[in-house]
């Protein structure tokens, strides 16, 4: 019951808001930036979660 709640409070005008506020306060050149260090910091976080460690060349990497 909570999720049909959820999924009702959030439309295609109000994501259109959403990425309009987005676009205006961070301008187009900065977003592509912001996407990669977020893409940055979620592969360090699956790498610490995994046990990679990029100090220590003799560890392999876990394939998922």
């Amino acid at each position: 019951m909570l999720n049909s709640i959820l999924l009702g409070v959030i439309g295609p005008a109000q994501v259109i808001i959403i990425v309009l506020v987005i676009l205006l306060l961070f301008g187009g050149k900065k977003i592509p930036e912001l996407m990669r260090g977020i893409g940055k910091g979620v592969k360090e976080f699956k790498d610490g979660i995994n046990g990679v460690d990029e100090k220590d060349p003799n560890q392999k990497e876990k394939s998922n």
